[in-house]
């Protein structure tokens, strides 16, 4: 694929740096970039519950960390992460100051287009069944860091955006599809794998998080036993299909109770529990502390 910008004089991390303090007015910028959002935060946060959909994140200064389940991945200023299917997760930074903040980026992605882009690139590895956890974390590259520059940097040219930044999105993609985490996107892209009917059957879970469900029914969107299903989908999203579901569902509920959409009860009901006593033991199990309790500490902070 030949490049389509000028190769910068500074390392693309410096620039990548450069160009996210000049871009972030706040500490989560959205762009005129479609997909594209920009971090600089002045200071360590605390944990922030939501559900990350299919994205890479790159982090070029500071560190975060991300719990999924059980699990905890810890992403530095030399690495980036990808997340293949939508996830709840809690994630915090873990190293930032006003001096040096944390810097990051963040792009979502296109499964239709990483097809496309898959298609016409050359590659000895198929997209096999194994199972990839939906989320991973790798070693940035100069290729895939000069990837990111060029997308970034169309926004120093708002009237180039529409053509300059599809061209660099695909550059990404390419860059991404060869590297470390390159199998996970070619699962992802592929029609028929494990890892893109677990995709599905995520996307259907976080659509239709309050309604009734049942494993019989995910397994049939999936092309899959029951049992296959929860197996696979363990191994992605590191939860079951029940846990998956009821982290969708608290997450929500402590939305709504920010914003005082409702009263605790009534959110519990509109979120999908059934009995008011399993929605407030659930929720403080997650939160540490009962629905009610929580809005009120929230809404003092």
């Amino acid at each position: 694929m030949p490049p389509f910008v000028k190769a910068p004089s500074m390392e693309p991390s410096t620039e990548l740096r450069a160009l996210i303090s000049r871009h972030a007015a706040v500490q989560k910028q959205t762009t005129a970039v479609q997909g594209l959002t920009l971090y600089k935060v002045s200071q360590p946060t605390l944990p922030t519950n939501s559900v990350y959909s299919p994205r890479i994140c790159l982090v070029l200064q500071g560190a975060k960390t991300i719990q999924l389940g059980e699990r905890t991945f810890s992403v530095d200023s030399a690495q980036y992460f990808i997340a293949t299917v939508n996830l709840p997760v809690s994630a915090r930074v873990e190293q930032a100051d006003p001096a040096a903040p944390h810097l990051a980026l963040s792009f979502e992605l296109d499964r239709e287009e990483i097809a496309r882009v898959l298609a016409d690139t050359p590659s000895t590895h198929a997209a096999g069944q194994r199972d990839h956890t939906g989320l991973a974390v790798s070693q940035q590259t100069p290729e895939i860091l000069r990837a990111a520059l060029n997308l970034v940097s169309c926004l120093d040219t708002p009237e180039d955006i529409e053509m300059m930044a599809r061209l660099a999105r695909l550059e990404l993609y390419y860059r991404l599809l060869r590297g470390e985490l390159g199998p996970m996107l070619r699962q992802l892209a592929t029609q028929g794998t494990n890892l893109a009917q677990i995709g599905r059957v995520t996307d259907w879970i976080k659509q239709h998080f309050a309604e009734a469900m049942s494993i019989e029914k995910l397994a049939d969107m999936a092309g899959m036993s029951a049992t296959s299903l929860h197996r696979h989908f363990k191994a992605v999203t590191l939860m079951s299909p029940l846990q998956y579901r009821a982290l969708i569902r608290l997450q929500d509920a402590r939305r709504r109770l920010l914003l005082r959409e409702a009263s605790a009860r009534e959110i519990g009901f509109e979120v999908g529990y059934d009995s008011q006593t399993q929605f407030t033991r659930e929720y403080r199990k997650l939160f540490g502390r009962p629905p009610a309790a929580d809005a009120a500490f929230l809404g003092g902070n």
